[in-house]
Parts: structure tokens; C-alpha cells; sequence
């Protein structure tokens, strides 16, 4: 079927330590709702044979059923380590985030803090530190919808010649643990996207920020609130954030790999713990982030006025987070997160009815080819010729 690439709204749209990826959103033409599910495992094969791929998982949910799971390619590099299983555990990168804000959104129902309360006054350390420029001024409400203007700590600085520079850290250091502090002190230096609350601009400081507004504000790290309140009631049995490394991924899996300087690739399981965090450290299941899509979606989670925060769209028409594909006469929309190594995106129905969770992992450095082959997945499941 043709298919028309759309550009998606998130600029870097996921944590990635390496170069970042523009996720690929796509247009179909419409056609009769689908009447069936088509075969998972089939579509996870043909994920599999794009450039760059090792391993591939994938599961479709129709009203929290399953219909269908699959793997392909291999758990290690070169066609080693056997298949992944088709239940395995992976790293969901930027997805994430919205786990995080509506954490955070969860707290403002509560009463124990507001949308438009100040970064100064939720964290003051920050502003006595001078680590974010115009604490006084940045809301929550614009740290979730990345209008607050904050660099981003991940975003590696130009060099002189306009070609992008240097993380601000090592990919493959798996063992020096970074505070959150730490990080936002990276974005520190970096000029400012905007004026707080001008325009939409994709930065990790933000969320690693309302972590730490998550933890001053609950008493607990961040580990345990996101299981109190959403792993633990959702039943989402094997989903976790690690925050300390060396933990890693649980149980068997596929494992992501990355072109070190010299070009050489190297086995990247071990991404450290503390980098990624309330920005991207979450690691679940196809079942467990569907089961998790669906509740937000059905209103589970959040009353409709605080689930807008995230869902209406900005003035511009950015999305907060999501982007959407027109398929089979609906409309599919995507939740996407990348790590070094590592892609997930999970495509659910604007009813929050259907899912299909997909992660692939990677031999590459840009995985946005990958994404535009991830993104034909959901065409093989839930439009079947």
C-alpha cells in the first residue's frame, strides 16, 4: 500500500545517546476498518530484514486481549544468542516521559502542587545554584509540554563548523552514577529555545526537572512512585525504572549496540541507569506499556482536565508528546522513545481500544530508517490485505 511520510513534530524526539532521531510519522489512504488483526510475527520478520536491525518484538492488544506476538532476528549481533523472546523486557526510551507527566499530573489532583506553580519554588536549589535561567518564570505546565524553553541537557553543542559536537557524556561509561543535578548542569551553558512558554522545544532537562519535583514532592525516589501509582495498579508485572547502574535489563533479551569513534560496534545493554531516568529509563514490555496506553487514553489515570495537559494540541499544532497517522479509515497514533541501541514506538487507536507495541534493536547510529520501517508494522497488523 502507498504510503506518504509525514514529518512528526518532536525534533529529537527521543533520549538517544547518540546522534537524535526525527521519529517518522505516516499517512495512509483511507480504507475500510480493518476486519481483522493481521499476523504480528510476520510483521516483526519484515522489521527484521531492514538495514540495521538485530532483534525485533513486537504484541497487538484489542481491548486489553492479546492477538498476537512475535520476534524475529537474534538476541546478540551477527545472528547469535537465539531469538528473542516474544515476552522479553526493553528499553521504551522517551515513552517514558509520559508515564512521568502524568505521574506529575496525578500530584496536581492530589493538591500537592499546580500546573502552574514555579520551577523556583518546587525546586529551589536549582535557582540558587543557577542551574535553569528564569527558575521564577517556568511553570510545570510548560516543562510537560516543552514549551519552557530549557535547553536540553542531551543535545550535543555544534562544533565551530556547524557539524554537531560531543555529548556532554559518555555512551559507554555504564558505571559512573550521575545525579539529576548533574545533568541539568550540562544544559546549564547552552542558550535557551525560547521565551517560557512561547513555543514547543523537545528537551530531556525538562523531564529530568519533574522527576525530581516527583521525588521532592512525594518523599520517595522515583522508582517507587511510578510503581506505586502506575506499575503496581495497572498489574504492569514487569515493567521497572532502574536509576543507579549497573542495573540493566531483566531476564532474557535482545541486546542494542553502537558505533563507538572509531566506527566499531559495541554491545550498549549496559546504557547507564543514571543518564537516562525520568527522561527515558523506564524498561517494560509490549503488554505492559499497551496495558498503560490504554488506561491513559480510557481515562483512567487522570480527569479529562488534567489529561489535556498532555493530549490537545499546542497553538501551533505540536503535539505534547504523541503524533498521529491516518490508517484504515481511523486514526493510529504513536508514542515513540529511542536509547543508544535501542527503538520502541507503541501505535494505539484514538479509542484506546487497539495496540501494538514494537521495539527493534539496532546496529546503528541513526535509527530513523528503522522508524520508518517500525512505522509499517502497524499497517501489517491492523490493516491486512
Amino acid at each position: 500500500m502507498p504510503y506518504k511520510k509525514v514529518r512528526a513534530p518532536w525534533g529529537r524526539a527521543g533520549l538517544a545517546a547518540g546522534a537524535a532521531m526525527a521519529m517518522l510519522a505516516y499517512a495512509w489512504p483511507a480504507t475500510a476498518a480493518p476486519a481483522r488483526v493481521g499476523n504480528v510475527q510476520k510483521a516483526m520478520e519484515e522489521l527484521a530484514d531492514a538495514p540495521g536491525v538485530v532483534g525485533t518484538v513486537g504484541g497487538a492488544y484489542v481491548d486489553g486481549r492479546p492477538v498476537g506476538l512475535g520476534s524475529a532476528g537474534s538476541r546478540l549481533l551477527g545472528g547469535k544468542g537465539g531469538r528473542i523472546p516474544a515476552t522479553s523486557r526493553f528499553r521504551i526510551g522517551s515513552q517514558t516521559k509520559e508515564m512521568v507527566a502524568t505521574v506529575v499530573l496525578q500530584l496536581v489532583q492530589e493538591g500537592r502542587l499546580g500546573v502552574d506553580d514555579k520551577l523556583h519554588d518546587l525546586l529551589p536549589e536549582v535557582a540558587e545554584k543557577d542551574l535553569v535561567a528564569r527558575a521564577d518564570e517556568i511553570t510545570v505546565r510548560q516543562m510537560i509540554r516543552h514549551t519552557s524553553g530549557i535547553p536540553d541537557w542531551y543535545a550535543a553543542e555544534p562544533n565551530p563548523d556547524g557539524s554537531e559536537g560531543e555529548l556532554s557524556f559518555d555512551v559507554f561509561d555504564f558505571t559512573t552514577h550521575y545525579r539529576p543535578l548533574d545533568l541539568v548542569k550540562w544544559s546549564r551553558g547552552r542558550p535557551r529555545t525560547g521565551e517560557p512558554g512561547e513555543k514547543w522545544s523537545y528537551s530531556n532537562t525538562n523531564y529530568t526537572l519533574l522527576g525530581m519535583i516527583i521525588e521532592r514532592s512525594t518523599g520517595h525516589d522515583l522508582a517507587t512512585e511510578m510503581h506505586r501509582r502506575l506499575f503496581g495498579p495497572l498489574r504492569m508485572t514487569k515493567t521497572y525504572l532502574p536509576l543507579k547502574p549497573p542495573e540493566g535489563i531483566k531476564g532474557p533479551h535482545g541486546h542494542g549496540y553502537f558505533p563507538d569513534a572509531d566506527g566499531r560496534l559495541r554491545d550498549v545493554d549496559r546504557f547507564n541507569a543514571s543518564i537516562a531516568g525520568a527522561a527515558g529509563g523506564v524498561i517494560s514490555t509490549a503488554h505492559d506499556v499497551s496495558a498503560f496506553k490504554r488506561a491513559f487514553i480510557q481515562g483512567r489515570l487522570l480527569p479529562p482536565e488534567l489529561q489535556r495537559v498532555l493530549t490537545e494540541r499546542l497553538p501551533k499544532g505540536s503535539r505534547v508528546l504523541d503524533d498521529g497517522i491516518g490508517l484504515c479509515g481511523g486514526t493510529f497514533n504513536i508514542m515513540g522513545g529511542t536509547t543508544a541501541g535501542y527503538l520502541a514506538m507503541t501505535f494505539y487507536s484514538d479509542d484506546g481500544r487497539r495496540q501494538l507495541a514494537v521495539s527493534a534493536t539496532l546496529s546503528v547510529k541513526d535509527p530513523s530508517a528503522v522508524g520508518e520501517a517500525m512505522g509499517k508494522t502497524v499497517e501489517t497488523v491492523f490493516c491486512p490485505s
